[in-house]
């Protein structure tokens, strides 16, 4: 089923990509052609927001790893509850595409609620992921349980422990995976709202019809979402890498620790390929100062930024700092304006994954700081 909806909604899959050409299935090969085949095999369908990376298939497949084993791997944390903070996140990084995709797998996964993410979703948990955007609002990750049955799938809901004491502590698996969905969708709202439109339904759907179509496509998403997912099954498209001092919080979780220090070194690699060095400077020290907080209204931050680079890298920066810091404010000039000076889809691509992960490090950093501190006294 899942190859079957892939191949009828690759057509509009494709379309969706804007300022890169996306691989087409018939004529993937390699890296492509493996990471296509998890993507139907895991998530039923040739998602967009993975896809747009295929013009340079290593930087697809680190982004694959992070989707696949943070939100799709089997774990502690069950998929419905991973589904509601990929909504939560992409709601307060204005990222409307990402917030329709999981909101309607969410409510596919538990048909009998409402359609608001809560109370189906324990209100700590969306609480935490609507918060943990900002350092000044993060908090440590709600304690989680579940009880499902031997051989059942865990319940659509986790629900929150009202004990103190049962915070997860440091080197905790369930922190580990919330934390894991966060630094994935911080990754992939920035790249969606530089490549992608505000809506995964076709631009010919009427308004009227989009919350019924939504819902169609989250009935078509729910068997492969239902379906478990062995951890670790994709790391072997990309070879091991040491897990970077920010990114610790993820050997908690052995599949986590080896999605993302792969997809952490094939990023910064290409990054360091088409991000000028001083432009990389710029990002990181602004980054590193950053808070979360909107930096606009307005470009004008930006202009001041990029004012002290030479006159050739401008471009870069502009469009690097925008995606790290206000990837909603990227629209189809900034992109026109760096392609003017590098036309080469590959570079549009590693500028903006770069910029997009040097971000939601930063996020993950602050959102597992508490995980780390975190005292715990019976």
């Amino acid at each position: 089923m899942g190859r079957t909806l892939s191949r009828m909604t690759a057509p509009g899959a494709l379309a969706q990509v804007r300022h890169v050409t996306p691989v087409r299935p018939r004529a993937a090969r390699g890296l492509v052609a493996e990471v296509y085949a998890g993507l139907e095999r895991d998530f039923g369908m040739l998602a967009p927001p993975v896809i747009l990376h295929s013009p340079v298939p290593p930087v697809m497949a680190a982004c694959w790893l992070m989707l696949a084993e943070s939100l799709l791997a089997s774990g502690t944390v069950t998929r419905a509850a991973k589904e509601a903070v990929a909504a939560e996140v992409s709601a307060a990084n204005t990222c409307p595409y990402c917030v329709d995709v999981h909101t309607a797998t969410l409510h596919a996964l538990t048909p009998s609620t409402p359609p608001a993410l809560t109370p189906s979703t324990p209100p700590a948990l969306t609480t935490w992921a609507r918060t943990a955007s900002t350092a000044r609002t993060a908090s440590i990750p709600p304690a989680l349980t579940t009880s499902a049955a031997p051989g059942e799938s865990a319940p659509p809901a986790l629900t929150s422990s009202a004990r103190t004491a049962s915070i997860p502590p440091p080197g905790d698996t369930v922190g580990a995976e919330l934390v894991g969905v966060v630094v994935t969708f911080q990754y992939i709202n920035r790249m969606v709202n530089v490549f992608l439109g505000e809506s995964p339904l076709p631009p010919n759907v009427p308004r009227a019809a989009h919350g019924p179509a939504m819902r169609l496509f989250g009935r078509a998403m729910r068997p492969a979402a239902r379906r478990p997912v062995t951890p670790g099954g994709s790391l072997g498209l990309l070879p091991a890498a040491p897990l970077p001092a920010d990114l610790g919080w993820a050997a908690a979780v052995p599949n986590l620790g080896g999605a993302f220090g792969r997809a952490a070194a094939v990023i910064e690699e290409h990054g360091r390929r088409s991000v000028p060095g001083e432009v990389r400077e710029l990002v990181a020290d602004r980054v590193a100062a950053w808070d979360g907080e909107a930096p606009g209204p307005g470009r004008h931050w930006v202009e001041e930024a990029v004012a002290g680079l030479s006159a050739g890298h401008r471009r870069a920066g502009r469009l690097a700092l925008l995606t790290a810091l206000a990837s909603y404010q990227v629209d189809a000039g900034v992109v026109a304006d760096f392609r003017r000076a590098v036309p080469d889809e590959r570079a549009l691509v590693e500028v903006t994954a770069w910029a997009s992960l040097t971000a939601a490090r930063r996020v993950g950093a602050w959102c597992a700081a508490p995980v780390r501190n975190v005292s715990i006294a019976e």
